[in-house]
């Protein structure tokens, strides 16, 4: 195994790591969206509610989810490592550069990151902690669907209500936004994915994703706080 420890410990080696866990937790942004985009469906609550009680009831997605948790700690720690390790270096900064200019997003990824695991932090302990590891939630049933589930839909309704939850979950995304803006390509240039007909395509792929994703995900507070 000393090749993995000595993979883990070289530059290349992390920022390989980082850019496999940043595709996998790209991927996972647009199936959680999938299922919050469900709180806009006009049925109180039950679309959602079937959701959240399948992602935390599947043998299969709690499996997955511990992946998901262990890929979110990765890409924090790598990501702190890089920063601190570029940063001690000649010339430090995100990533080497030489006279190319180069964006505000690609310049200050170490703090965008902190402030999307800071918004992540806040978003897990709000509702999957509360979900999860709680009985606060009130209990409802459905027909056609056997036995009684926990309504996590009241407590987003009564979360996004509240304008600090608002504000912070806003700025939460737009940092998001900014990460992904830098990120989705830079993940692809990484692993050596480069192509002078494919590389367009893919940056101008990640600068819609770090645009729609985030902006999707925004709709859901706005909505419930202005309208319900």
């Amino acid at each position: 195994m000393q090749w993995l420890t000595n993979f883990f410990a070289s530059s290349i080696g992390r920022k390989i790591i980082m850019s496999l866990t940043g595709l996998f937790l790209i991927s996972f942004l647009v199936i959680h969206l999938i299922g919050n985009l469900q709180l806009l469906a006009d049925d109180g609550g039950q679309s959602f509610n079937v959701y959240a009680k399948f992602m935390t009831s599947n043998p299969l997605i709690k499996t997955v989810s511990w992946g998901l948790y262990a890929g979110i700690l990765l890409h924090a720690i790598l990501g702190i490592v890089i920063y601190f390790k570029n940063k001690g270096a000649k010339g430090g900064g995100y990533a080497k550069r030489s006279s190319v200019e180069v964006s505000w997003a690609s310049k200050n990824m170490a703090l965008l990151g902190t402030l999307v695991f800071a918004f992540l932090l806040l978003h897990m302990g709000d509702f999957w902690y509360t979900m999860k590891f709680t009985n606060d939630l009130p209990m409802v049933s459905y027909s056609g669907h056997e036995g009684e589930m926990k309504n996590l839909f009241s407590k987003v309704a009564t979360s996004f209500k509240e304008p600090l939850v608002v504000v912070a979950y806003l700025v939460g995304l737009l940092a998001l936004a900014f990460h992904l803006w830098h990120g989705f390509q830079s993940a692809f240039q990484t692993l050596g994915l480069n192509h002078k007909k494919y590389t367009p395509i893919i940056s101008g792929l990640g600068k819609a994703f770090s645009i729609i994703v985030p902006l999707a995900y925004a709709i859901i507070p706005i909505y419930y706080y202005l309208y319900l």
